[in-house]
């Protein structure tokens, strides 16, 4: 069976939100659309989609926000024009950044910026990394929270530090704010309050929240209309934003309530991997709803005992795995949604019992 077949046939998954078919997600967004009368925008032009960009800046405290077909357009773009905006085409990234990791040299094959890393890649960034670099800096961007080591992110204190250096500086400080509502979870303070101090910021429609696809970016006024008129330059004018907006409308409200529950539920996990030590979490105490594994075995290795647990048990623990800096070593990632939420605490137990176990095989 592929990966996705095995999921399917899967009775306890560990992983995210319980996955909708098509007809699932289509059936509840037709229902949703018919309660509240929906129509269609026309090439960003309609009450829905207006609304709802609204809303998200008024969450944030921005006084505009824009949809743009996906978060590597919108997150390019932005910094782009901040650097137009200072004249400096350097851009500070984490070594992490989901810019220089996923999305194929865009920034630079397209010429939008050039771009400086800082920071160690094991750890989320700090005033100093930023202080050290001597150059004129356009924009700083920073993931909040950083994915690619765990979800982690900087104290309270140490992020307020980064927010004075970049303003000191004259810096635009960018947030890429794909799990922006789990950071404020685990920071215990709202979205504003995360967002306060940050000259940008990108959330995603559909990682946390669930949605078909999306992004929205938030800023000034006058920054967010350049914005929008450059993703109509770049290819991102569709006729229709609002399937997009409509998967994510429907749920965003529960979705957003429910992020302080993941964070808890999150904690509770922790405390059940003490008692495997071949897992071992990064962070050390959650900073979000999210966590890496890393285990004592080879990325095939742990791929097939998850291959095993899912055709054998019905267990599904992870989706991707990665090779560790350590031989026959790996990493995995679990996002607690939905579904470790209403799992039974027993059915989690017997899962990391017999995922223990075959670790120790």
């Amino acid at each position: 069976m592929t990966d996705a077949e095995l999921l399917a046939s899967c009775h306890t998954v560990f992983p995210g939100h319980k996955t909708r078919t098509p007809a699932q997600m289509f059936a509840a967004m037709a229902a949703w659309c018919e309660e509240h009368g929906v129509a269609h925008d026309v090439y960003g032009s309609g009450a829905l989609l207006q609304q709802f960009e609204q809303k998200i800046a008024a969450l944030l405290g921005f006084e505009s926000a824009v949809f743009c077909i996906s978060g590597t357009m919108a997150q390019v773009t932005a910094l782009r024009l901040a650097c137009d905006a200072r004249a400096s085409r350097l851009v500070a990234l984490h070594p992490t950044s989901h810019i220089l990791v996923y999305e194929k040299s865009n920034y630079q094959l397209l010429g939008h910026f050039d771009a400086l890393q800082a920071g160690d890649r094991h750890r989320p960034w700090t005033a100093d990394d930023l202080a050290a670099i001597p150059d004129r800096l356009g924009a700083v961007a920073m993931e909040v929270p950083m994915r690619e080591i765990g979800g982690q992110n900087p104290s309270w204190a140490e992020l307020e530090a980064i927010k004075a250096h970049c303003r000191q500086r004259g810096a635009h400080l960018h947030m890429d704010g794909a799990r922006l509502w789990e950071a404020a979870a685990g920071f215990k303070r709202t979205p504003r309050e995360v967002a306060a101090g940050f000259d940008s910021a990108y959330v995603s429609l559909y990682k946390g929240i669930g949605g078909l696809g999306g992004a929205l970016l938030a800023g000034s006024a006058t920054f967010v209309a350049r914005a929008a008129e450059w993703f109509r330059r770049e290819g991102g004018n569709v006729l229709h934003r609002s399937p997009y907006v409509v998967s994510a409308a429907m749920q965003f409200d529960q979705r957003l309530a429910a992020m302080p529950s993941y964070f808890a539920r999150t904690e509770w996990l922790y405390c059940e991997l003490r008692a495997h030590p071949l897992v071992k979490p990064n962070p050390a105490a959650p900073h979000a709803n999210m966590l890496h594994l890393h285990l004592p075995v080879s990325r095939e290795r742990a791929l097939g005992i998850r291959n095993h647990l899912a055709s054998q048990h019905g267990i599904w623990l992870f989706s991707r795995a990665s090779h560790a800096a350590l031989p026959d070593s790996s990493v995995v990632e679990i996002y607690v949604g939905d579904n470790l939420l209403d799992m039974a605490d027993g059915a989690v137990r017997e899962a990391l019992t017999l995922f223990s176990s075959a670790l120790a095989a």
